[in-house]
């Protein structure tokens, strides 16, 4: 696992104009998804987090998770094409209903797209949005996100709900295939 070094200034408590910054090294683990951000001239003091103690005060750099669009192989589903897309297609298809502002579905994102990648050719995967096609959502009783549904002949033959481990969305698949 590859490790990388946080550089955090250490100062006295002495008034500004006397102290000297010593400059250390913490190493961190690598952790996808989150990244160390660099100060910046503009950053202010009270967006910084700062740890007092009578004989000193460290300043450590602000910690950003920043989320990634991580289904990026998966294609988005909409109203308009779901019925040519999902009950007329030929294969199974394995619809996962999400929206931007859920975590559980940002979660299962890269299991989707896993599961898209490891059965091309044998099942298609979309996600569909619920905040921007809601007749969907409505259409199929969809009260709580993510929702993951197996369609076969154009016919809903199963559903899982919540953010699951891969294995219990394989087993669901393999059921229709």
């Amino acid at each position: 696992m590859a490790s990388f070094t946080v550089p955090i200034t250490v100062a006295g408590s002495a008034p500004s104009s006397l102290v000297s910054d010593r400059r250390t090294s913490v190493r961190l683990s690598e952790f996808r998804g989150l990244r160390i951000k660099q100060r910046s001239a503009s950053l202010t003091q009270s967006s910084r987090l700062v740890i007092q103690d009578p004989h000193r005060v460290v300043r450590v750099g602000r910690v950003v998770c920043e989320t990634q669009n991580t289904a990026v192989d998966v294609p988005e589903i909409k109203d308009e094409t779901w019925q040519s897309l999902v009950l007329d297609c030929e294969l199974p298809v394995l619809v996962e209903f999400w929206a931007p502002w859920c975590g559980p579905c940002r979660m299962i994102h890269p299991l989707i797209d896993e599961l898209s990648k490891q059965y091309a050719g044998k099942l298609k995967c979309y996600k569909a949005n619920t905040d921007e096609s809601p007749g969907i959502a409505t259409r199929y009783g969809i009260r709580s996100i993510p929702t993951v549904m197996v369609f076969k002949n154009g016919e809903k033959k199963d559903a899982v709900i919540g953010a699951v481990p891969k294995s219990t969305l394989t087993s669901c698949i393999e059921k229709f295939l």
